[in-house]
C-alpha cells in the first residue's frame, strides 16, 4: 500500500489519540471531513489501522509490578515456538510476547500485584 502524507498525518494523529472524531482529526490533520474519513476507512479496510484500544495505566488496576523476562526454549522448530506463544498467550500475567534474536529467543512482558505475586507466576 502506497502512503500519502496525509495517511501518515492520520496515522500519527490516531497512535496519540485514538478517540478523536472525524471532525477532530481533520481539522488536526489539514484536511476536510469527508476526504478525512474516506482515509481512515482505506487504512481500516487495508488492515493498516486493526483497531483502537484504551491504554489502562496498570498500577491504578493493582498491578504495582512491570518485568520484562528473557526465555530461552530447548528447541527452534516453527511448531515449537507455535506451541510456546500459544501457552504464554493462556497466562494472564504476560500481557506481550516477544519473538528476538540473541541469547534469549523470547521476551515476555509481564505485569504481577505485587513481588510476591510476581515471584508465584507459572
Amino acid at each position: 500500500m502506497e502512503f500519502e502524507p496525509g495517511d501518515i498525518r492520520i496515522l500519527k494523529a490516531l497512535q496519540s489519540e485514538g478517540r478523536l472524531t472525524n471532525q477532530e482529526l481533520a481539522e488536526r490533520v489539514g484536511m476536510s471531513t469527508s476526504p478525512c474519513w474516506r482515509r481512515v476507512k482505506r487504512l481500516e479496510e487495508a488492515g493498516v489501522i486493526r483497531g483502537y484500544q484504551a491504554l489502562v495505566d496498570r498500577r491504578a488496576v493493582g498491578l504495582g509490578v512491570l518485568a520484562f523476562v528473557r526465555v530461552q526454549i530447548d528447541t527452534h522448530s516453527h511448531d515449537e515456538a507455535e506451541r510456546f506463544e500459544r501457552e504464554v498467550g493462556e497466562l494472564e500475567a504476560v500481557i506481550a510476547c516477544f519473538s528476538v534474536a540473541g541469547e534469549a529467543d523470547f521476551l515476555l512482558q509481564v505485569v504481577a500485584t505485587d513481588l510476591d505475586n510476581y515471584a508465584n507466576l507459572p
